[in-house]
């Protein structure tokens, strides 16, 4: 659900909470503060953000009833 705290490192290449927070606000990717000072980073927002595909939603193929009168 949210990035691990070395995914974190990775995208961001800092270590330290508030410039993690700084370096997210200057690339648009949404994050939250936690109480500990920590920063939470939804996945799915980095994929969206970053250019990951998005699965798209399996339409129903849909048939005639040759059965019906």
């Amino acid at each position: 659900m949210t990035l691990s705290p070395d995914e974190l490192k990775e995208l961001t290449h800092r270590c330290r909470p508030g410039a993690q927070a700084r370096a997210l606000r200057a690339m648009g990717i949404e994050h939250k503060v936690r109480p500990d000072g920590s920063v939470a980073v939804l996945r799915s927002h980095v994929e969206g953000q970053m250019g990951a595909p998005k699965e798209r939603a399996k339409v129903a193929s849909w048939e005639p009833n040759w059965g019906a009168a």
